[in-house]
């Protein structure tokens, strides 16, 4: 029966090791800056919708609540 050993590996370069330590947890987001926000009026009569449908996709979906077409709707959400 063989038993699991871990691994050790040498780090050499620690200055990258620790750069990259700091950036594991960085949450950049980049914004396309000709994304329109705020609808500009449609001419029609009722209320006039205030974001477009990217902005509410790209909020929910920083809210983790966004549904993209590859990923499964039948998880649990209470």
């Amino acid at each position: 029966m063989s038993s699991w050993a871990p691994t050790k590996d040498k780090t050499t370069n620690w200055s990258a090791y620790n750069e990259a330590l700091c950036q594991r947890g960085s949450l950049t987001i980049w914004f396309d800056p000709d994304m329109m926000w705020k609808l500009p009026p449609s001419g029609k009569r009722g209320r006039q919708p205030s974001f477009s449908d990217e902005a509410i996709q790209t909020c929910l979906t920083m809210k983790g609540e966004g549904r993209s077409e590859n990923s499964p709707v039948d998880c649990f959400q209470p």
